[in-house]
């Protein structure tokens, strides 16, 4: 297995300092730590942790939406220096360099009884940390500090911020000592860590969101060297692959554990959130019209070119990962039938063998789904009859791979059969055909640049819903000033639905970049929310306050105060 298992450590490990936190002065004093092997790998082991780990938030994108809507300043344009968003993932990262850095600096006091081998893997493990990190700042941030080694607090009253450029640079020559000392496995009795794919796997998402076409697709195409090797392939079933059966996948690169057993799990109103309100839930986190919209149909064209589409039977005829992400109407889900039409008013129970009261439609419960749809990627029975929610958390898989390869040698004006292949195994397994099997899945075959470009950023959009991927792929394609200023909808209130008219009054004009329009639906739609996207500063996170007041040597992005 090549899927990353984030230790539970214990808290004597090590903690750090609050603010940008360049030093770990709150650790088990340095002067007489990593003296041992045991000591090292404690100090390792820490960096596993989830508070180090995480994609961005899918509701940063147009895919998602919670009804409250609580605290997303990055849709509602209202981000500020004083953010939590931006201060935890800038602290958070922060953190992590520094125990790195006095990881680095202090390794070699355990040389006389430890391997040098394993001293090497284990710096090789952090430097993947490390590169990690400072990819999560440079994205967000720009230009940042770069911390290379322990620094003493009076010190960090004066560091300034490095060119992103050059923190890139540093960043692959980190990545590139992972590459170059991790294993490609573990045995089966070995804890799992950190691989070569790994480090790949990050310097290559780094790298194409970074316009480094050449690196990106050269991680990319290593990766699937080792693929063609049996270390990593696409699951069998996308949708199993999101559920406990697909823990162990090869699909699988890093990912985060969770166990209720070790207490590492989500409960109570994180769950409720997710699940239909008939089976116990709120119906709250919902998928948004945009990403219902942007599946393609089986002929492998959008919804307002194919002659497949039915606005009234939406779910018919569509790339099968829709019915895999989002609940489809009039089917059994968690026990009960999920139809939110305003006079379905009572639906069939299986849990219950009997008819019930519809709590899915707004109808008879006012706060049911606004959009009509539910979640169903990742989310089984287990969710509404535990209320606990302990999936693992998947970074990076093997599908991302094979569309950043083809993405990135679209972009270098290199167009092959390897980049059709590697986006054909992608929408293949969606089908659950292999990907010689054309007649069975819409393969593609044009080599436009242009259309393909197209392609893949829908295969990305569909592929990886609720993985918080979309954020960053609006910020790096410039599209968020135009998805993001687009406003929430959903269905009108049941007394004003046109029932002749349902679920969808027509087809959904989508443009190039599959923005789509709802405008042209009028008060067939409902507007749920507005948001808002300044593109004069939100392509960048503020710097935050709490380290420029007590660093005015920290300049500030623009537009922001």
């Amino acid at each position: 297995m090549k899927k990353i298992y984030f230790t539970i450590i214990l808290a004597t490990a090590l903690s750090a300092c609050t603010k940008l936190d360049l030093n770990p002065l709150s650790e088990p004093s340095t002067g007489g730590f990593y003296s041992n092997q045991t000591e090292l790998e404690l100090a390792v082991n820490d960096l596993y942790r989830a508070d180090f780990w995480a994609n961005d938030n899918e509701y940063f994108s147009d895919n998602a939406w919670h009804r409250a809507q609580l605290g997303n300043t990055v849709t509602f344009g209202t981000m500020n220096a004083d953010d939590a968003f931006a201060l935890s993932l800038w602290t958070n990262a922060y953190k992590a360099i520094a125990r790195v850095n006095a990881f680095i600096a202090n390794k070699d006091r355990a040389a006389a009884n430890t391997p040098a081998s394993v001293i090497t893997r284990l710096e090789a493990e952090v430097r993947l940390v490390r590169a990690y990190e400072y990819g999560r700042l440079i994205t967000h941030f720009g230009d940042v500090p770069l911390i290379k080694e322990p620094i003493e607090i009076s010190q960090a009253y004066n560091v300034t911020r490095t060119a992103k450029s050059e923190v890139l640079t540093f960043i692959f020559a980190d990545l590139d000592f992972a590459i170059a000392n991790l294993p490609v496995s573990f045995t089966t009795s070995q804890v799992k860590r950190f691989t070569r794919g790994s480090a790949l796997a990050v310097k290559a998402r780094i790298a194409l969101y970074e316009g480094k076409w050449d690196i990106a697709r050269d991680a990319a195409a290593a990766v699937m060297q080792l693929a063609t090797g049996g270390t990593y392939a696409l699951h069998a079933s996308y949708r199993d692959l999101f559920l406990k059966a697909g823990e162990t996948s090869k699909e699988i690169i890093i990912s985060i554990p969770r166990d209720e057993a070790q207490k590492v799990f989500n409960a109570g109103g994180f769950v409720q959130d997710f699940i239909c309100r008939n089976a116990g839930g709120f119906g709250a986190q919902i998928p948004t019209r945009e990403i219902f919209d942007a599946y393609e149909c089986k002929d492998g064209l959008p919804i307002d070119e194919s002659a497949l589409y039915d606005p009234k039977n939406p779910f018919a005829n569509r790339d099968p990962r829709l019915t895999a992400n989002i609940v489809e109407f009039n089917t059994q889900w968690l026990g009960y039938s999920y139809q939110p039409h305003p006079d379905t008013l009572t639906v069939f129970s299986s849990k219950e063998n009997r008819r019930v009261s519809n709590r899915d439609t707004r109808a008879v419960a006012q706060f049911a789904s606004f959009t009509g749809f539910l979640w169903r990627k990742g989310i089984d029975q287990t969710w509404a009859d535990r209320l606990r929610e302990d999936n693992d958390a998947i970074l990076f898989r093997y599908a991302e791979i094979l569309l950043t390869y083809a993405e990135a040698k679209i972009e270098l004006g290199e167009i092959d059969a390897s980049v059709l292949n590697a986006i054909n195994q992608v929408r293949a397994r969606a089908y659950g055909v292999a990907v010689t099997a054309v007649a069975s899945y819409p393969s593609v075959t044009s080599v436009n640049a242009t259309e393909l470009k197209r392609i893949v950023r829908r295969e990305r959009r569909v592929e990886f819903p609720l993985e918080g991927l979309r954020y960053m792929d609006l910020i790096r394609w410039k599209l968020a000033e135009k998805a993001l200023t687009k406003p929430v909808i959903g269905l009108p209130d049941p007394a004003a639905q046109n029932r002749s008219k349902w679920p969808f009054p027509g087809v959904t004009p989508l443009d190039d970049d599959g923005v789509p329009d709802y405008s042209v639906f009028g008060t067939d739609v409902k507007k749920l929310a507005d948001r808002n996207f300044d593109k004069n500063r939100q392509y960048l996170w503020p710097i935050p306050n709490v380290d420029r007041i007590q660093n005015p040597g920290l300049t500030q992005n623009p537009n922001y105060q």
